[in-house]
C-alpha cells in the first residue's frame, strides 16, 4: 500500500462530497485507502459517504472527538508507506498525490510536506509555509507585524514571506489542512498530540518530525484549493481563544520555562487584544449607520434653530437650552427607533422603510408633544423642519454609500443571471436542472460545446468562440461542466475571459451542489471563481499607473541610477516608450519556443518574470509557468518586486 489518506469530517457535507471526488480521481493509479472519521456531524454526511463512496473506510465516531483523536483513529489503521492528513474543505489536482509521493521516494529525509494552498478565490494562503512559532516569531505575527511586513527577515518569519511561493523550500511547520508524511517517521515520533482539541497539532507533530531528525518540505509543483474556514469561524471570538489557547500548550511543551512563560504571557495579551478588536468591530459593523444617522440630525437641528428662532421671534433670539440638550436627543432616539422597527436597517438598504420610520416617528413625536405641559412645548414647526431635514439628509446619505460600492450598504440590486453552460449534452442538461431547482431564476441562454468539432444546433457554438457567445448573448455567468471540460481548459478560459467581468464557475460531476467561494451547504450556492487577472481593467490602469510612477522617480534618479543601469542609452529610449505607452516595465518573457499566445495580451515589457534567475537553467515548461502564474495572479506589489530586482536591466 502507497497511500493512506485520512480526512476528518464535521458538518462539512458538500465540501466532503466535492473533497472525495478529486481525492479518488488523483488516486486513479495509486495502490491506496481513504480514510473519512466523522466527528458526529448531523448534516447526512455518513448516509452520503455510505451511498456515494461505499470503497471509502468510514469511522463514525458518536461525538465530536477533536481532530486529533479522530486522525490518530484512522492512522493507527492505515497501511500505506505515506500518509495524508487532508481536509475536507480541499479540492486537489489530478497529479497531486502522484507528484508528493516521487519527491518523498527522492527525498528520504523528508518526515513530510505540505503544498501550495490557494482559497476558494484563487489567492495564495500564507499558511501554505509557516516556521516555529518562537516567542519572537509569535509577537510579529500576534501584533500584526508580520502582515504590515510579510517580506522581511525578520518581522515576515511565522508565515515566510521572504521565500519564493513558487520555489521547494524546507519549512519548520506544515499545513494541517494537507499534511503528507511518512509512516515510518511517525511510527517514529508519535501519533499527534491528543492534548490539542483543534489547533495547534499540525505545528507540534511538524516540529516533533524536526527534533527527530528529519526534514518538511513546501512542495509548491502541486496546488490544492483550500476553502479555508469552513469547519470553523476563523473569526469568532471563540477560534481565537481556542488557537491561542492551543499555542499555550505548545510553548509549556516544547519551549523552556523562561521562553514558555514570555509566550504565555504574549498569548494572554494577544487573546484580549482580539477580544477588543473584536468586538470594537462588531459595535462599528453595527452601529455606524444609526450614529451617523443621529449625527447628520442633530448637525441639522444645530445649524436649523437659531436661524428659526430669528425669523420667528426677532434677530438674535435662540430657544432655551434644554432644547438642543434634551429635546433634539429625544426626537433623534423617537425616529432611530421608528427607523429600526419598520426595517429602515435592514441589509440591503431600503429607502422607503427608511422614509417611512421617519414618517412615523414625526406622528409620535408630533403625539408625544401634543400632550406635554405648554412649557415644554418649543415649536412644532422645528419638529416638522426638522423631520423634513431628518428625511433629505439620511436618504442623502445612504445613496452617497450606494454610489460609493460600499458593499454593506448596497441597495437590492435588479441582477438577471444570463447564463451559458459549457459541457456535453448530458451533463449541461444535468446542471441546467439543477440550476433551474434553485431560487436565483437564471436565464439559461444556451450550451457551448467543450470540443471545436461536431458541431450540432444544440449548441450556439464551441469553446474557440466562447468570447464571441459571451458578447452578442450579454451573458454575464458562464459555468463549465467539470466532467466535460479538462482542468487546464478551464483554467486557460478563466484567464481568458476575466476582461468581460464574467462570473465564472465550475460544476463539479454527480453532485447535487456547486462549490461556493464561503459557503456549500444548499443545492444551489455557486461558485464563483476569480482570478487577479492581470487583464482585469483595476489591474491594467494600476499597471499603467505604476509605469508612469516609476518612470518618473527613474527620470528624478538619473544621476544615481546612470551608474548602475547596464545600457545607459537603452535606459532612456525604454523610458520614453514607456511613457507614451508602447511598452511596461514589465511583460510576458517571450522568444520563439515561448507561447503566449494563450495569455491575455500585455504591452512587450522591459523584464519579465524570470528577472534575476539563471535563463540557461530553466526550461520552456517554468519559463511558460512563470509567465502563466504572472497573468493569473497578477499583484502589483510583484510587479514592483521584479523592478527592483532587474533595475540594472531598465536599459535592455
Amino acid at each position: 500500500m502507497k497511500l493512506s489518506v485520512i480526512i476528518v469530517n464535521y458538518n462539512v457535507k458538500y465540501f466532503l462530497e466535492q473533497n472525495l471526488y478529486s481525492v479518488q480521481k488523483a488516486l486513479k493509479n495509486i495502490k491506496s485507502e481513504i480514510f473519512v472519521v466523522d466527528n458526529h456531524s448531523v448534516d447526512g454526511s455518513n448516509k452520503m459517504v455510505k451511498e456515494k463512496f461505499p470503497e471509502v473506510i468510514l469511522i463514525e465516531n458518536k461525538k465530536n472527538t477533536g481532530f486529533s483523536y479522530a486522525n490518530n483513529q484512522a492512522v493507527r489503521l492505515a497501511k500505506g508507506e505515506y500518509i495524508l492528513l487532508l481536509n475536507p474543505d480541499t479540492l486537489v489536482e489530478e497529479t497531486t498525490f502522484e507528484k508528493c509521493i516521487n519527491f518523498m521516494d527522492i527525498t528520504p529525509t523528508a518526515g513530510g510536506l505540505g503544498v501550495k494552498l490557494i482559497d476558494g478565490k484563487g489567492n495564495f494562503l500564507p499558511e501554505s509555509k509557516r516556521a516555529l512559532p518562537t516567542p519572537g516569531v509569535a509577537f510579529f505575527k500576534i501584533f500584526g507585524l508580520s502582515k504590515m511586513f510579510p517580506k522581511s527577515r525578520l518581522f515576515g518569519k511565522y508565515n515566510l514571506g521572504y521565500i519564493n511561493k513558487d520555489e521547494i523550500h524546507k519549512i519548520e511547520i506544515l499545513p494541517g489542512a494537507f499534511m503528507f508524511l511518512r509512516k515510518k517517521a511517525i511510527d517514529e515520533v508519535g501519533l499527534l498530540d491528543e492534548d490539542f482539541f483543534m489547533y495547534g497539532e499540525d505545528i507540534d507533530l511538524s516540529y516533533r518530525l524536526i527534533k527527530a531528525g528529519y526534514e518538511n518540505f513546501y512542495y509548491p509543483e502541486t496546488t490544492i484549493i483550500h476553502y479555508k474556514g469552513q469547519s470553523t469561524k476563523k473569526s469568532s471570538l471563540n477560534y481565537v481563544v481556542q488557537f491561542y489557547k492551543a499555542m499555550i500548550i505548545f510553548a509549556k511543551k516544547h519551549f523552556s520555562n523562561k521562553n514558555a512563560t514570555i509566550l504565555n504571557s504574549l498569548i494572554h495579551v494577544a487573546i484580549c487584544f482580539r477580544v477588543a478588536l473584536t468586538l470594537l468591530k462588531r459595535f462599528f459593523k453595527q452601529s455606524f449607520l444609526p450614529v451617523s444617522d443621529a449625527f447628520f440630525i442633530y448637525l441639522g437641528f444645530y445649524i436649523i434653530t437659531p436661524f428659526w428662532a430669528s425669523y420667528r421671534f426677532s434677530p438674535g433670539s435662540n430657544y432655551p437650552g434644554e432644547f438642543l440638550l434634551l429635546a433634539v436627543p429625544s426626537y433623534i432616539l423617537i425616529w432611530l427607533f421608528s427607523i429600526l422597527i419598520t426595517g429602515g436597517y435592514e441589509k440591503p438598504i431600503k429607502l422607503f422603510k427608511l422614509l417611512k420610520g421617519v414618517l412615523w416617528g414625526t406622528v409620535i413625536i408630533l403625539i408625544i408633544y401634543a400632550l406635554l405641559p405648554l412649557h415644554l412645548r418649543f415649536s412644532r414647526a422645528l419638529i416638522l423642519i426638522g423631520a423634513f431635514w431628518t428625511g433629505i439628509s439620511l436618504f442623502t446619505f445612504r445613496v452617497l454609500l450606494n454610489f460609493l460600492n460600499i458593499n454593506a450598504f448596497q441597495f437590492r440590486n435588479k441582477y438577471v443571471r444570463r447564463i451559458v453552460i459549457v459541457g456535453e449534452e448530458e451533463e449541461s442538461q444535468r446542471v441546467k436542472l439543477l440550476l433551474e431547482k434553485t431560487k436565483t431564476n437564471p436565464d439559461i441562454i444556451g450550451f457551448v460545446n467543450p470540443r471545436n468539432h461536431n458541431q450540432s444546433n444544440y449548441y450556439l457554438g464551441n469553446l474557440e468562440q466562447v468570447e464571441e457567445i459571451i458578447t452578442i448573448n450579454n451573458i454575464n455567468e458562464i459555468i463549465f461542466c467539470a466532467n466535460d471540460v479538462p482542468s487546464n481548459i478551464i483554467i486557460k478560459s478563466l484567464i481568458k475571459l476575466t476582461h468581460l467581468d464574467t462570473a465564472v464557475k465550475i460544476a463539479p460531476p454527480e453532485s447535487l451542489s456547486i462549490i461556493g467561494s464561503n459557503k456549500v451547504d444548499l443545492v444551489g450556492d455557486l461558485y464563483l471563481i476569480e482570478l487577479n487577472s492581470v487583464s482585469k481593467k483595476i489591474n491594467k490602469r494600476n499597471k499603467r499607473i505604476l509605469d508612469l510612477l516609476c518612470t518618473c522617480c527613474f527620470l528624478v534618479l538619473t544621476p544615481v541610477l546612470i551608474f548602475f543601469v547596464k545600457n545607459k542609452t537603452g535606459f532612456f529610449r525604454n523610458l520614453f516608450l514607456v511613457t507614451i505607452g508602447r511598452k511596461s516595465l514589465v511583460g510576458y518573457y517571450k522568444s520563439v519556443e515561448i507561447t503566449t499566445a494563450n495569455l491575455p495580451p500585455l504591452k512587450k515589457g522591459i523584464l519579465t518574470p524570470i528577472e534575476g534567475k539563471n535563463r540557461e537553467g530553466l526550461s520552456k515548461k517554468t519559463i511558460e509557468g512563470l509567465n502563466f502564474i504572472y497573468a493569473k495572479d497578477y499583484k502589483t506589489a510583484y510587479d514592483i518586486h521584479l523592478i527592483l530586482k532587474g533595475l540594472k536591466n531598465i536599459g535592455n
